[in-house]
């Protein structure tokens, strides 16, 4: 028998066993609609898993998107973070450089009032080492890349504008750093020039030692005991016996006994090459090697040594010089 004869027989039955159908198919009918069944059927299985994997990706993109939105708000946080740090880093800049400016030309000046050796200021402030600036320092980093490609298959959703602004960003915060680190150094430099700055300024006589009027002025004059034409290397103050004789700034007691002209006399070393004398005192209260602040009582007022009254001779000594001391009197009451 021929192939092309060759049927395939289907049975229907029903509950009733009385009632049977059948059907009768050609064996090549019955190919092709079994092919055709199965090319459906993995049609639709195809379909069924492209559809899947479509609905995966539309929930991955939403997880994306409530990202993205939480990370632009997480950028405008930390942008706005940013820009108040950058308005105090401003403001620290504008005052550690009116203070330079102001503590610079306040030194200057009382140097000048007060005489003082220039040297010496020098020494207790010496130049800063120049650093780089912000601009010099971005330079020499390397160049952030700014280009970041998308990958729409993986469900990327990122755009070229949050790209730049958060290569912006990065930018902003790595100078906000660097100026941060270039500001901390200048506080610390301003905070060591005050500091020394201070010691200076402690160590500086600026006051006189007793109360009193002041009589006889420096420079040359005629000498009360023998009337000839003598420099006279300090001020005279006129005082009771008993005064107290105070320190006019801090500094260490270099001499303190009898001299044959001055009498009981004490000298201070205040440091940066300033001596202070105290002569004809009735009594001393300090021993050499002290340490003394200003105010601290050091003697007694008198009129031992040649003297022709009582009173405190006060005489300011720079680099082993007499000065004027009236240029370290900043109150003459």
């Amino acid at each position: 028998m021929n192939e092309t004869r060759k049927v395939v027989t289907i049975y229907l039955v029903t509950n009733d066993d009385s009632q049977t159908k059948k059907i009768s198919i050609p064996m090549s009918y019955f190919k092709i609609s079994a092919f055709i069944v199965a090319v459906v059927v993995v049609s639709l299985f195809a379909g069924l898993i492209d559809y899947f994997g479509l609905l995966v990706q539309s929930i991955e993109n939403k997880k994306l998107k409530i990202e993205n939105i939480n990370l632009q708000k997480q950028f405008q946080v930390v942008e706005g973070k940013l820009d108040v740090l950058q308005s105090a880093l401003d403001r620290v800049g504008m005052m550690t450089s009116k203070l330079r400016l102001i503590t610079d030309t306040q030194m200057k000046d009382r140097a000048e009032k007060l005489n003082f050796p220039a040297q010496a200021m020098n020494d207790s402030n010496p130049p800063p080492q120049e650093r780089m600036t912000g601009e010099q320092m971005l330079e020499q980093e390397p160049i952030i890349q700014t280009e970041n490609p998308v990958n729409t298959l993986k469900g990327e959703i990122a755009t070229e504008k949050s790209t730049s602004n958060y290569a912006t960003l990065v930018i902003r915060i790595d100078e906000a750093v660097k100026d941060s680190t270039l500001k901390e150094q200048s506080v610390i430099e301003l905070w060591e020039m005050l500091s020394d700055r201070q010691s200076l300024l402690s160590a500086t006589p600026n006051m006189k030692p007793a109360r009193g009027p002041i009589g006889s002025r420096f420079g040359y004059r005629i000498d009360p005991i023998n009337g000839k034409q003598k420099m006279h290397a300090g001020v005279d103050i006129a005082a009771p016996i008993g005064t107290p004789v105070r320190a006019p700034a801090d500094g260490v007691v270099s001499f303190a006994g009898w001299d044959e002209f001055y009498g009981k006399l004490v000298s201070i070393d205040h440091g940066y090459g300033v001596l202070t004398r105290f002569a004809h005192n009735s009594q001393i209260y300090v021993q050499v090697g002290q340490k003394v602040n200003k105010f601290d009582v050091i003697a007694a007022s008198g009129t031992t040594g040649r003297s022709t009254g009582p009173h405190v001779h006060y005489e300011v000594r720079v680099n082993g010089i007499p000065v004027n001391p009236m240029n370290y009197i900043l109150d003459e009451e």
